[in-house]
C-alpha cells in the first residue's frame, strides 16, 4: 500500500505469526501485533487477492488494539499464491472464524475496505454476535452494476488506462472484456496468466489513487500482488461473489444494531460513491464519510486519516460519534 503516512500510527513487526491450513488446497498467512491482552481488531483486506502490507498494521493504536491481519485464499504469502479453486466468499467467511477460534477472541472490531469492505459485510452477516463494529472503506458490493463499471466504465476517467487494458487482449475478443481476460487469467500456462494478471492489476493499479503514484503501479505489475489480484478479482467478478444479487443490501438487518462508519473517497473511480451512498441508504445508522479530495485508495492522505480517527473513536466509546 503506497500511503500518506503521516496520519498512521508508527511501524510495529507481529509478535505472533502463523501459517493456518484451512482444507487441502489453501493455507492462511496470519499475524498478530500491537496489545496481545488489547481489544481485538480483523483488517480484511482488499482484491480479493490483494493481500495484506505492513502498514496495514498501523490503522490502530498498538497500545490499545490486538491487531489481526491474514492473506485470503489465494493472496499474499498464503499458499498457493493465485489459487481460485476451493476460493469463494463463504469459504472466505469460514476462514475468518476459524483464525477467530483458532485465537481465542470472543468478538472483534471488524475493518475493510473495497473488497474487504464486501468481506467485512457478509462476514457480519452471517455472524453479527462475533462483531463489536465496523470500519468500512470504498464500499463495493460486487452487484453487476459495479463489477460492469469495473470492467468497462473506468475508461470514461482513465481512456488511455483502460485501452491499454482491452489491448491486452485480441480485438475479436475485446467486446467481452471480463470472458476475455478470465480464459487467460484461469489457464494452467503460468507464462499466460501471469501477464493476463499483470496487465489486470496495472489497470486498477493506475485508477487508485486521486493523483498518479507511479509506486503504486510497479506495485500493483509485481507478481506477488498481480498474480492473486488479477485471477481472484476476476474468478469473484465472474461468479458475482458467490452471492444473491444485492445480498448484502437485503441481508443489512443482521448487522443495523452495531455501531459502523463508513469512509468513501468523493473521487473514487474504482468503487464510485454511489455504492457507499446505497449502502448507508439502507444502514443510515451507520455514518457516512465522504472525503471531498480522494480516490479509492486506503493511503489517500484524506482517508488515511478519517480510517485513523474512526478507530481512535471507537477505542474511546464503542462507537462512531
Amino acid at each position: 500500500m503506497s500511503a500518506d503516512t503521516t496520519s498512521l500510527f508508527p511501524v510495529i513487526e507481529p509478535y505472533r505469526t502463523g501459517m493456518l491450513p484451512v482444507d487441502d488446497m489453501h493455507t492462511l498467512y496470519w499475524e498478530e501485533s500491537g496489545n496481545p491482552n488489547g481489544q481485538p481488531v480483523i483488517f480484511l483486506h482488499g482484491g480479493p487477492g490483494g493481500g495484506t502490507a505492513p502498514n496495514h498494521r498501523r490503522f490502530f493504536d498498538p497500545a490499545h488494539y490486538r491487531i489481526v491481519l491474514f492473506d485470503q485464499r489465494g493472496a499474499g504469502k498464503s499458499l498457493p499464491l493465485g489459487e481460485y479453486r476451493n476460493n469463494t466468499t463463504a469459504l472466505l467467511v469460514d476462514d475468518i472464524e476459524k483464525i477467530r477460534v483458532m485465537l481465542g477472541i470472543e468478538q472483534w472490531l471488524v475493518f475493510g475496505g473495497s473488497w474487504g469492505s464486501t468481506l467485512a459485510l457478509a462476514y457480519g452477516e452471517a455472524y453479527p454476535e462475533r462483531c463489536l463494529g465496523f470500519v468500512l472503506r470504498g464500499i463495493f458490493l460486487c452487484t453487476k452494476a459495479e463489477v460492469e463499471w469495473f470492467v468497462n466504465g473506468m475508461k470514461w476517467f482513465f481512456p488511455e488506462v483502460h485501452q491499454r487494458f482491452a489491448e491486452g487482449v485480441p480485438a475479436e475478443e475485446r467486446h467481452d472484456l471480463l470472458q476475455a481476460y478470465a480464459k487467460r487469467l484461469f489457464s494452467e500456462d503460468p507464462a499466460i496468466y501471469t501477464e493476463a494478471a499483470r496487465n489486470w492489476s496495472r489497470y486498477e493499479g493506475s485508477c487508485i489513487f486521486l493523483l498518479p503514484q507511479p509506486d503504486t503501479i510497479a506495485d500493483f505489475e509485481s507478481d506477488a500482488v498481480a498474480i492473486g489480484l488479477g485471477r481472484l478479482e476476476a474468478h469473484y467478478m465472474i461468479n458475482g461473489a458467490f452471492m444473491r444479487e444485492d445480498q448484502l443490501i437485503e441481508d443489512i438487518g443482521r448487522i443495523r444494531h452495531l455501531p459502523a462508519v463508513i469512509v468513501q473517497g468523493r473521487y473514487d473511480v474504482v468503487c464510485p460513491p454511489v455504492t457507499a451512498q446505497r449502502l448507508h441508504h439502507a444502514w443510515p445508522e451507520a455514518r457516512l464519510q465522504m472525503i471531498a479530495d480522494a480516490g479509492h485508495a486506503g493511503g489517500e492522505p484524506g482517508i488515511a486519516a478519517a480510517l485513523v480517527e474512526a478507530t481512535n473513536q471507537f477505542k474511546k466509546s464503542g462507537k462512531f460519534d
